[in-house]
């Protein structure tokens, strides 16, 4: 979604860091290429002319400090300045004291509300622990209240529909039931998704009045497309007005559209956005905060989200045993395949991918990346045997053309996948034990790596190094030097199989790696 308007701000601050103090032309610079690149986005021009010149004004006072590294400190205040833009700090919901609390969905029709029904239903049942009910008020649109069915059975909620619909029925009425079912059943939350039109009508406003006025809803969530572009403005202003909402559910957030919407929201009604729509399956659901966007934007990353979607798919204590397992080298393809399933649970690769900081510059990588490659490598573990997951060396010509056919693949896709797999453990042995990743520097402070060592360990590993004027001897001299350093291979029927009668061989560099491992980590 901010693709374009993530890479204009960074272009915008690469100038600055070559700069060693900050002025206020390099300011004026900066601010008229960050003004550009938001009305590029489609973001409304009263939202820009405020952020750039709240951004203008805590510039100049960073520029007149004289303070060094202008570049954070313009990327800082940006930041902040998104931060206030996008909401500020995150809202709570507001829940009834006593009885059902009602939440009421408007929006133009195409927004997605009758989905996001099933979204915030199923995000209430598994995050809140709540009852929830979906009323189907949206008696007009041909199948929505078929489409609300089997949302709410997916979403695992239950939904109260006594009309048909397709233009029949009284919406006021099925509200006004639903609330009083919600009420004698038991339930937490009642959900109302009511109709939208393909423009702004009175009609439409006079319904949606009529069905707050009869549930009085403790929260009216406003659905915005978020793909809308400047059209996100009218749309806004004009439920503001004629229906009113506490709250904004930002729908298509994982679209190719410039992002105006989400910029632009907050800033026009005064309304905070409380939610986001990420995708199409009803897991991609969550609650907004200002600041982690204003990192996804700055391509700061997301990690709080990523760390709490590792908390919920990962077991602590199958973690500990794993890094343990890591560490000994026992690390095998059917712990492999454990943790790809829980990897899997927190939601798409590219996704996860990009909540890390500075993976704007692989985007085109990512992009490439088919997530269908992932059920290839479960589709050529799964035609293995316990056994030949265990250990490897049994894996012979006949048992990886036999796991071919059983996976529906190549033998040249098993050898590789054997391969990469076979590099991959003896790096994560590697880097466990404190070595850090091959051909890279050591990370400080890491035990056994050269970051750890003191001072006077380093000065006597200067000295066993021997320097030759002939390139090639001294690469040949390096050679031997690791093949000796090398611990001994494990005995046979060892995660890898690797027998005990075969050489140690040196340990693994980036050279060694499959081509697509190089291309992955920007070596080709």
């Amino acid at each position: 979604m901010f693709n374009s308007l993530s890479d204009r701000l960074a272009d915008s601050f690469k100038r600055l860091r070559s700069k060693g103090l900050l002025t206020e032309a390099d300011v004026d610079a900066t601010v008229s290429e960050i003004r550009r690149a938001l009305l590029e986005a489609d973001v409304a021009l009263p939202v820009v002319r405020q952020f750039t010149k709240a951004v203008r004004q805590k510039a100049y006072g960073a520029a007149r400090s004289k303070a060094l590294n202008p570049g954070q400190q313009v990327v800082q205040i940006v930041h902040d300045e998104l931060v206030g833009v996008l909401g500020g700090q995150t809202r709570e919901l507001s829940y009834a004291r006593r009885g059902p609390t009602v939440f009421m969905l408007a929006g133009l029709q195409g927004a997605g509300k009758t989905t996001l029904a099933g979204k915030l239903g199923k995000w209430l049942r598994e995050e809140e622990g709540k009852r929830v009910l979906l009323a189907a008020c949206d008696l007009q649109r041909p199948g929505a209240v078929t489409q609300l069915s089997i949302v709410a059975e997916k979403a695992g909620v239950d939904i109260h529909a006594p009309e048909s619909g397709d233009g029949q029925g009284n919406p006021v009425e099925v509200a006004r039931s639903g609330l009083n079912r919600a009420i004698t059943e038991g339930y937490d939350v009642i959900i109302v998704d009511t109709a939208g039109r393909l423009g702004i009508d009175e009609e439409m406003m006079r319904q949606a009045r009529d069905i707050r006025d009869a549930v009085n809803p403790n929260e009216i969530l406003f659905v915005l497309d978020a793909m809308v572009g400047q059209d996100a403005v009218q749309t806004s202003i004009a439920f503001r007005d004629g229906v009113g909402f506490t709250g904004v559910v930002l729908s298509k957030l994982d679209g190719d559209a410039r992002g105006g919407a989400a910029l632009s929201v907050r800033g026009v009604t005064g309304q905070p956005i409380l939610f986001a729509s990420t995708g199409e399956n009803l897991g991609d659901f969550e609650r907004f905060h200002a600041e982690r966007m204003a990192g996804r934007i700055l391509d700061m990353g997301d990690m709080l989200t990523l760390i709490e979607q590792a908390q919920k798919a990962y077991d602590q204590k199958e973690a500990e045993a794993l890094a343990r397992k890591m560490q000994k080298g026992q690390f095998t393809l059917a712990d492999f395949m454990a943790q790809l399933q829980q990897l899997r649970k927190m939601g798409s690769m590219k996704k996860l991918m990009k909540m890390l900081p500075g993976m704007n510059q692989f985007r085109d990588q990512l992009d490439a990346f088919d997530e269908k490659s992932i059920d290839r490598i479960e589709a050529i573990v799964n035609s293995m045997t316990p056994a030949e997951r265990d250990d490897l060396s049994l894996l012979n010509g006949s048992r990886r053309a036999r796991i071919a056919r059983g996976s529906g693949t190549s033998v040249s896709e098993v050898n590789g996948l054997v391969e990469r797999f076979t590099q991959a453990a003896k790096m994560m042995k590697r880097m466990s034990n404190g070595g850090g990743l091959p051909g890279m520097p050591a990370i400080p402070g890491m035990p056994g790596g050269r970051g750890g060592a003191t001072k006077k360990q380093r000065k006597s590993g200067k000295k066993n190094r021997r320097k030759f004027g002939n390139p090639a001897k001294q690469k040949q001299w390096e050679a031997q030097q690791t093949v000796k350093d090398e611990p001994s291979a494990p005995t046979a029927g060892s995660a890898f199989g690797l027998g005990a009668s075969q050489p140690a061989s040196p340990a693994p560099t980036l050279d060694d790696l499959p081509d697509d491992l190089k291309r992955m980590l920007g070596q080709r």
